[in-house]
């Protein structure tokens, strides 16, 4: 391989890399040592101020393949045809760990997913469990400060999770997930993925759909005890990225069957729960899945800052076909994610290239700004115009919502089945004796953590509204560990 003179950022030739230049042997440095300088002051800034949530994380390109007719239900032309591929880029992460975090922990993991499609960038931003704490993104950030350091003491504290999640009985749902064997996934390809909220489909002919989104892996769900965990969170922090990148560069490439369900619009004012509930799921039996793809990853990305931590995904971003739901938290995250990528990466994050389109290009008015590339050229930054300009097509990508009543601070619809309860009984009737031990050993030994009684007493009555076994059994549990 033939070598190259080491350049300065400017690309003039380094002559030396080693030594700083002084006044005299032995002397002070000096200011017009401008390859010392650059080089520091790059260094200061190499590093972009951290995700406040999902700052863990690894990422990967692939390939989705498109395995079944659905054109029924969407126009999204990267769905448009059995065996069509669209390139992708997929993020895994843990939701409350800093950037230096372990990755085998009891955590939500991210996934979150970018098709390169030739109608733009649709971003698919999801968990890996099919509910969450919270059904309203107005408590999101209120959650999330009990997730992290407390601004007193410096620490996460379990008082401040148990309290919130205690006061919050809708979170019973998600935290009994968390709480049981898939709450430690072995690694990011031994998980199921889930858009976790609903989304519309809409057809050519304009009828409208409702779908949630399931990545069952093709490598079949493994995870970790607390004890395996707590073990290889010490002895190995990076475990989960090795592990993704080490497959991938032995060529075992991890992939996931992928399923919707699908509820045509009429049917969700009835619908026995309210299926726009992030905190709920829609019963198989009722919508049963229906698989449209692959998912396949297959390449590395060469440089982890520039590929993993400056990726951006929104779920703002939507293709033609495809579109936002009613859903509260869903609603709130089209604002957040977007402003949290303009803040942390820039105004010009979308230019970059793991996030920019692939398969056809961005063409808007705006300029300037940090870090603009200048690709406009003598483009005119202004619609409509006489020069050839991009013009508006007259089609939304989605279908309008019908809304009426008047504005307020609603709380969510109930429907015939809702409370804060139901489901994470089913959830834990449908466990074996041996996943309800290992439920309830986890559970009582976050929450034997608590400092104060009133607040563990609430906390247990929440799974006690569940089930009553599930209630009488966790009670029993913190008790003889509280002593």
């Amino acid at each position: 391989m033939t070598q190259r003179p080491l350049t300065t950022e400017a690309g003039a030739p380094v002559a030396d890399n080693q030594n700083s230049e002084t006044a005299g042997v032995g002397g002070p440095v000096l200011v017009q040592d401008q390859l010392l300088l650059e080089k520091l002051a790059h260094f200061n800034r190499e590093r972009i101020p951290e995700r406040v949530v999902h700052a863990r994380g690894a990422g990967a390109y692939g390939t989705f393949t498109v395995t079944a007719d659905v054109t029924q239900y969407t126009r999204a032309e990267f769905l448009s045809e059995v065996g069509k591929e669209t390139e992708t880029f997929l993020r895994f992460s843990t939701v409350a760990g800093n950037l230096g975090a372990a990755d085998a922990v009891r955590d939500p993991r991210g996934f979150s997913l970018k098709f390169y499609t030739e109608e733009g960038n649709y971003d698919l931003v999801g968990n890996n469990t099919p509910v969450f704490f919270i059904r309203d993104a107005i408590k999101f950030p209120d959650f999330i400060h009990t997730q992290k350091r407390d601004p007193y003491t410096g620490s996460t504290e379990p008082d401040n999770v148990w309290d919130f999640w205690s006061l919050s009985p809708e979170s019973t749902h998600q935290v009994t997930w968390l709480f049981g064997d898939r709450g430690i996934p072995a690694s990011y390809r031994h998980m199921d993925g889930f858009g976790s909220h609903t989304y519309q489909w809409n057809n050519e002919a304009g009828e409208v759909f409702w779908v949630k989104y399931h990545f069952k892996t093709d490598q079949g769900i493994k995870c970790l005890t607390q004890e395996e965990a707590n073990r290889l969170a010490g002895e190995d922090p990076d475990s989960h990225q090795r592990d993704l990148r080490e497959a991938i560069e032995r060529g075992e490439y991890p992939s996931w069957t992928v399923y919707v369900q699908i509820m045509p619009a009429a049917e969700a004012a009835t619908y026995r729960f309210n299926p726009f509930d992030l905190t709920k799921v829609w019963p198989h039996a009722d919508y049963p899945l229906v698989e449209i793809g692959k998912l396949e990853l297959n390449r590395n990305p060469e440089n982890v800052f520039a590929e993993v931590e400056q990726s951006i995904f929104s779920p703002a971003h939507f293709v033609p076909g495809i579109g936002p739901s009613p859903d509260k938290m869903l609603q709130g995250r089209l604002f957040a994610y977007g402003d949290a990528h303009r803040y942390r990466v820039g105004i010009n994050a979308d230019h970059l290239p793991v996030n920019r389109p692939h398969a056809t290009e961005a063409r808007t008015n705006s300029r300037d700004g940090y870090l603009y590339d200048g690709r406009h050229k003598g483009a005119k930054n202004y619609e409509p115009n006489s020069f050839g300009g991009p013009f508006q097509t007259d089609r939304p990508l989605w279908q309008p919502i019908p809304v009426s009543g008047v504005t307020g601070d609603h709380r969510a619809p109930l429907h015939a089945e809702d409370d804060d309860f139901v489901q994470a009984g089913n959830l834990y009737r449908l466990m074996t004796d041996e996943e309800k031990d290992r439920l309830i050993g986890n559970l009582a030994g976050a929450i034997s953590q608590v400092s104060r009684e009133d607040i563990a007493d609430r906390a247990i009555d929440n799974f006690r509204r569940a089930d009553g076994d599930f209630g009488k059994r966790l009670e029993a549990a913190v008790q003889a560990l509280r002593g």
